[in-house]
């Protein structure tokens, strides 16, 4: 077995300097291209590994990044924390993930444990739970304590700091239009509840897109389900009663659930009941019909959301400078599919 070596070692054998090693094995420009190799080679030959810990103390960074989702039912949030892997992987930073499951109390201990000097910065969306409750004191103590945070889709205006989302209401309004455009009357929305602000937003683009193009809303054909508990029969009361011949979702579950009830109430999908989706997943690439879906671009946001916490985290700002926020927006992207094709 090949002894364990250092920097010193490196540079003694190779008769360098210390910085010139560190900095060759960070793939630095200033260094040559044969000292370079010649570097990197040795220290491949020999294992050598960085210690992270050592690293860690000097810079004062652990070089590990907290990722809390709510949870790992819905693709979308999947998508998400691949993007933040992904791109913290190669800025250097591990990242460790928590699943809040929808809970106030668990998006709050999680917090608590990872604000302990475990990690450097947070990546998250907020729980339904903490949306319902608007109590928000735990991501201030967070920011108050100097530790970066960035929110993701689930975002609230209470807190400073930067954010990630989609343009929710806009991707809704176009769903709808195109639901027009395919000859559709009667369009229904099955969202969650209000608090959500994804599902706020989402449902005023859907009642704008009726209003712009003259289209009455009806109350009763908005289905409004629990965000986690089954409420089946809601959803088959909504299926017997109502008439409809398009349906937005606002998320795939829902879309491939109603997809399901259509059938059962011998309503054809997309003949007799056109259905759009958001999140674009695996359920929808391979439902029956497959489900046309507002893609939400979730490992473009996760990338974004790693790219803003760590450049954060490594910028230099003075005591005195007022530190700056920036929400960025990402486009939704209507993936059309066998779900919404037309009756011609």
């Amino acid at each position: 077995m090949k002894r364990k070596i250092t920097l010193k070692h490196i540079a003694r054998e190779l008769d360098v300097s210390i910085s010139t090693v560190s900095k060759a094995l960070k793939n630095s420009e200033e260094i040559g291209r044969d000292t370079k190799d010649k570097i990197q080679a040795f220290a491949k030959l020999y294992n050598y590994r960085p210690n992270n810990i050592a690293i860690s103390l000097k810079n004062k960074r652990t070089k590990n990044i907290g990722v809390i989702i709510p949870d790992i039912v819905h693709h979308f949030f999947t998508t998400v924390f691949r993007g933040i892997e992904h791109y913290a992987n190669a800025r250097g930073y591990n990242v460790i993930v928590c699943v809040s499951d929808e809970s106030f109390d668990k998006e709050v201990i999680n917090m608590e444990m990872l604000a302990n000097g475990s990690i450097d910065g947070f990546i998250m969306a907020l729980s339904a739970e903490t949306q319902l409750k608007n109590d928000y004191n735990h991501l201030k103590e967070v920011t108050e304590q100097g530790i970066p945070l960035v929110l993701f889709d689930r975002v609230t205006d209470e807190i400073q700091c930067d954010k990630v989302i989609i343009n929710d209401e806009e991707a809704a309004y176009r769903a709808v239009e195109n639901l027009i455009e395919l000859g559709r009357k009667k369009i229904a929305l099955v969202t969650t509840e209000n608090y959500l602000n994804v599902s706020a937003k989402r449902a005023e683009g859907y009642r704008r897109a009726l209003k712009d193009n003259n289209i009455s809303f009806d109350e009763n054909l908005v289905l409004q389900l629990p965000y986690q508990m089954e409420e089946e029969s809601m959803s088959e009361a909504f299926f017997k009663n109502q008439k409809f011949d398009a349906l937005l979702c606002v998320n795939e579950i829902f879309a491939v659930k109603c997809m399901g009830l259509a059938r059962k109430y011998n309503k054809r999908v997309p003949q007799d009941m056109a259905c759009i989706g958001f999140t674009d997943g695996i359920l929808s690439k391979y439902s029956t019909p497959s489900l046309t879906s507002v893609d939400q671009h979730g490992e473009l946001m996760g990338e974004t959301a790693a790219q803003m916490l760590i450049d954060k985290i490594e910028s230099d700002h003075g005591e005195n400078d007022e530190e700056q926020f920036e929400t960025k927006i990402i486009s939704a992207t209507l993936i059309e599919r066998g779900s919404t094709l037309s009756n011609s």
